[in-house]
């Protein structure tokens, strides 16, 4: 290493060899180790800038370029301020040094007052257009005037030269602290303005007579007509166009219109010696990209008041006329201004709103999210979003919200007690903050990105190096400013949970504090946008959580900001804090209820979301209320498999001495198990198929432990004189319960060798009559009803039967449809020989020896058919009923029911009690097609599905998707849709593809 090299070395240069000798190549003389030498300020500038290699690499490419190197490199060394300029921008930008070095004259817009001040918007517009050759003279209110004779050759790469040399000398300012990032933002918004408008005179001399046809107005929108854009971003823009006066055929002046739009974009945005300046980018307009690039005032007015989504009224709270006709542009902005301010009134405000939110965080690719800086957690729209939903919500009744910019607006609900002075402070510096690191990401190679470099390679370690140096860092720079951005990514995330919910408490709560409260009706109005359908009661709800001095008030305190927010998010925001009230007056005086909310926030998110999901398992949560300890533990929330159920359903039976208390045990286990298997289903920790099984399981062991409380109960400690057991039918039998799906069971006995027959009847009888007494007694959870009606002659006949009665009615008067029901019968409690003896009893029948003849199947379509149009509720919607609609459960299992009739004597595999199972099986013996089994299991799922959201929402049972728009809704997020549209469409489809299956398989 040369001595030149070991001095940079130390006064901060990495690569110091390479920089000796650029440093030699330039001529500057390094300072000496003990004296302050010739160049010393020359040292010092470049060690200051961002990135000291780049600062040096690119002066000399400037020097080598430059007519004037001479006068360049005296001004560098004698001029501190353009020294100061020169070198930052050329440490930050290897864009802005690729401009420099094409237009090596423009250094000196960097040197003397000038370069210090900011400009004006109406001397920037007038230097782009003077570049194009238009008429600058104008008022600037109107459209420039196109002078043909004075039109550059080229006039699109004239506007691009004169645009980058405008950034150069705000990038130099912004680099040096002369601009702060407000300042920044709005002024590359002006530039972009007079650019646009600059565009418009070329595509004027472009087009020629056409173009005084029209009046076209360039309506700025998102970042631009906000005044907050980015040095590269693209300018978002929508056209407005009118009939110039005298033009008679108005079809031609918009097509003229649409030309002079088109050419005006073209020449911001075509390829060429000139890096383009943006994209412009008009897909925010009626209809989107598919819709017209330009419309009259009056057909955007009529698409906003019928047709316009919430996000286009979001959108058009940044609309400002920035080129173009300036009276038309104003005309625009007055139309729709007051649709803007209405929005927040739509009924499905809070829904599009919270589906946008989704649509762009499932937008960021895998794996980027913590690199992002604009749509991560705690990024940009972060920011955005909270403070734009905050001003639909209030700037309805207060005008002084109704500014474009986020800081300006954030000042502004911080002036009207919308936001906390200091929450709004910290936001605001935050953003500040995270616009910085955009601008500074950006400026490097002039590229629109938002991603922060990946510090796990030396590229990524130097960038993140120099975009530290460029926010002060000196001392290990790259982990300074990860710590920093971290930091304030954190700030903001925590914010915007907030930004919503403090007030609100301290409009309910009246917490003391030293910043103005919401009013109860901007804390009703906020509600009411956040998707409370009723927010007095909301109000009401937080008062009683909150109000007070003791420990438990202050808990909830710091709990309801975050949780509201949950709240907000779950499918039904008022039933979730209603439930929530209630599981806190339960529970709230236990120590360790609150203290687990406080501390395990994985707890208290799942309990608003399980809360906001329907009034099933919030009943179940409030009649054992402890239960919300299993709700952080995934683990826990696995259903247990029946063995263990059985074996603590003994020991219940063992602790109490009358069947009544023994049974009140027994419904306490079915209840938190219940409450477990609808908390896993609820977060999606379970399917359908494991849902039934659960279910399930939990019916068959309280039934064997109401039977063995029965029996007890009956013989009073005599001996039996029979044996007894109960066998599962239906989805019971098939292990593909729901949650409100009756028990259907056939009652079996047989009198013990040397019993009185008559006897063991009476007895059997009563064991049967008081399993049902018991398990019908009054309590706290959702009923189980044991149904027999599936037994032989239906209730005509009698309760039970003995093992020789059910052989001899069978071989006598068994009907088809006695033989498809006992296809799902199998043992679920009692004596377990005397299960088997049934079963073996029934299989005849079930899985006949040839299979069923052409008698039985006429029989069958025509029991199905008729149940299709007597048994179908009236009224209800045949493609909306999940159970006996098209392509719902009953299609589906009879499908496979048949399957199993015709061929289960020679297929095995045929010969089991669940749907799903018998339909792969078919597929398995080649007896059905897999595509046509795929469509069936899908609706059969999905329906499945369905019915247990419809309980889980409602609290009972139901079979057809609710046509209530709002319950709709709660159920459609339940299961996971955006939209209660969304969900019928997809069950429409669904069943509609498995009706077709079913009507070729099953009516041939």
């Amino acid at each position: 290493m040369t001595t030149a090299a070991g001095r940079l070395a130390r006064l901060g240069f990495v690569a110091a060899d390479q920089a000796a000798e650029l440093f030699a190549e330039i001529g500057l003389r390094l300072p000496d180790d003990d004296g302050p030498g010739p160049d010393r300020a020359v040292v010092e500038a470049l060690r200051e800038a961002a990135d000291p290699e780049a600062a040096l690499t690119g002066l000399a490419r400037l020097l080598e370029r430059a007519p004037d190197r001479e006068e360049l490199l005296a001004a560098v060394r004698a001029d501190a301020e353009l020294r100061g300029r020169l070198l930052a921008v050329l440490g930050a930008s290897t864009g802005l040094t690729d401009h420099l070095c094409r237009h090596p004259g423009d250094w000196r817009r960097l040197r003397g007052p000038e370069a210090e001040r900011a400009p004006e918007a109406a001397e920037v517009r007038a230097e782009l257009l003077r570049a194009v050759g238009a008429d600058d003279s104008a008022d600037p209110a109107e459209p420039p005037a196109a002078r043909p004779d004075r039109i550059e050759a080229d006039p699109v790469m004239a506007l691009r030269a004169a645009y980058r040399r405008r950034v150069l000398g705000l990038a130099a300012r912004d680099l040096t602290g002369l601009a702060d990032v407000k300042r920044v933002a709005a002024e590359l918004a002006d530039l972009a303005a007079a650019a646009l408008e600059a565009a418009l005179a070329v595509a004027r001399a472009e087009l020629g007579d056409p173009a005084r046809w029209c009046r076209l107005a360039v309506i700025g929108m998102g970042k631009c007509g906000a005044r907050e854009l980015n040095y590269v971003s693209d300018v978002d823009v929508v056209f407005v166009a009118e009939p110039a006066e005298g033009a008679d055929d108005e079809q031609a002046a918009l097509r003229a219109a649409e030309r002079l739009a088109a050419a005006a974009m073209r020449v911001c945005m075509q390829a060429g010696e000139e890096a383009a300046l943006w994209q412009v980018d008009a897909a925010l307009r009626p209809e989107g990209r598919n819709g017209p690039l330009v419309r009259t005032l009056a057909s955007h007015t009529a698409y906003y008041r019928r047709w316009a989504q919430t996000w286009e009224f979001q959108a058009l709270l940044k609309a400002r006329p920035v080129a173009g006709d300036a009276e038309l542009g104003a005309a625009y902005l007055a139309a729709l201004a007051p649709m803007v301010w209405r929005a927040a009134e739509r009924e499905n405000f809070v829904a599009d709103v919270q589906a946008m939110r989704r649509r762009v965080e499932a937008s960021i690719p895998a794996g980027a999210a913590d690199r992002q800086l604009k749509l991560g957690p705690g990024g940009l729209r972060d920011v955005e979003f909270a403070v734009q939903l905050l001003q639909l919500v209030h700037g309805r009744t207060d005008e002084s919200l109704r500014a474009p910019g986020t800081l300006d607006a954030l000042d502004a609900l911080s002036a009207g007690g919308y936001v906390g002075r200091d929450d709004a402070a910290d936001l605001s510096a935050a953003y500040r903050f995270l616009r910085r690191v955009e601008h500074l990401l950006q400026l490097h190679r002039m590229r629109r990105t938002h991603m922060v470099p990946d510090g796990g390679t030396p590229d990524g370690r130097r960038e993140l190096r120099r975009i530290g140096r460029a926010l002060g860092h000196r001392t290990h720079p790259e982990d300074s400013f990860t710590a920093e951005w971290r930091r304030h990514a954190r700030e903001v995330r925590r914010l915007h949970e907030k930004l919503f919910y403090r007030p609100l408490l301290q409009a309910a709560a009246r917490v003391p504090s030293d910043q103005a409260g919401l009013s109860p009706e901007a804390a009703e109005a906020r509600l009411s946008a956040l998707g409370f359908g009723d927010p007095a009661g909301a109000l009401r709800h937080i008062q009683a959580l909150t109000t007070g001095v003791s420990r438990r008030a202050a808990i909830q305190r710091t709990l309801l900001p975050v949780m509201l927010g949950w709240f907000a998010a779950a499918p039904d925001a008022d039933g979730g804090l209603l439930g929530f009230r209630q599981v806190s007056d339960a529970l709230g005086s236990t120590p360790w209820y609150l203290r687990l909310l406080r501390d395990e926030a994985g707890v208290a998110e799942r309990m608003a979301w399980l809360l906001g999901s329907g009034r099933y398992a919030t009943d179940l949560l409030l009649r054992a209320p402890d239960a919300v300890a299993i709700l952080g533990d995934d683990a826990a929330l696995a259903p247990r498999p029946q063995q263990a159920l059985a074996v603590e359903a003994d020991a219940v039976l063992r602790r109490h001495a009358t069947a009544e208390f023994a049974v009140t045990g027994l419904r306490a286990l079915r209840r938190r198990e219940l409450f477990r298997v609808a908390a896993a289903d609820i977060f999606g920790l379970i399917d359908v198929d494991q849902v039934g099984e659960a279910l399930s399981a939990i019916t068959a062991v309280t039934l064997d432990g109401a039977l063995r409380l029965a029996t007890r109960a009956v013989l009073d400690g005599r001996p039996s004189p029979t044996r007894f057991t109960i066998v599962a039918m239906g989805r019971f039998g098939g292990r593909e319960l729901g949650y409100a799906s009756d028990a259907d069971v056939m009652f079996v006995h047989d009198p013990l060798p040397g019993a009185d027959e008559g006897e063991a009847a009476r007895t059997a009888h009563a064991i049967a009559v008081e399993l049902r007494r018991l398990l019908a007694l009054p309590a706290p959870d959702p009923a189980l009803h044991v149904d027999a009606d599936l037994r032989p002659e239906g209730r005509q006949g009698p309760l039970v039967r003995t093992l020789a009665s059910y052989r001899a009615y069978y071989r006598r008067w068994s009907s088809p449809w006695e033989s498809q029901a006992l296809l799902r019968a199998a043992v679920a409690a009692g004596d377990a020989g005397l299960g088997a003896r049934f079963t073996e009893l029934i299989e005849p029948l079930r899985h006949p020896e040839h299979g069923i003849d052409d008698a039985a199947l006429r029989e069958i379509r025509r029991l199905k058919a008729r149940m299709e149009s007597e048994r179908l509720p009236r009224g209800a919607d045949p493609g909306l009923h999940t159970k006996l609609g098209r392509g719902g459960l009953s299609d589906v299992e009879w499908v496979a029911q048949l399957l199993q009739l015709q061929h289960a004597h020679r297929v095995p595999a045929l010969r089991g009690t669940r749907t799903l199972e018998a339909l792969a099986a078919a597929v398995n013996a080649g007896l059905l097609d897999g595509g046509d089994a795929r469509r069936l299991a899908a609706a059969w799922r999905l329906a499945g599905r369905i019915r247990g959201a419809i309980t889980l929402v409602r609290g009972k049972g139901g079979d057809s998707i609710p046509t209530d728009i709002r319950e709709g809704t709660v159920l459609a997020r339940v299961l996971g849709y955006d939209s209660h549209g969304a969900l019928i469409e997809d069950y429409r489809r669904t069943a509609r593809r498995a009706r077709a299956v079913m009507e070729r398989v099953f009516y041939g």
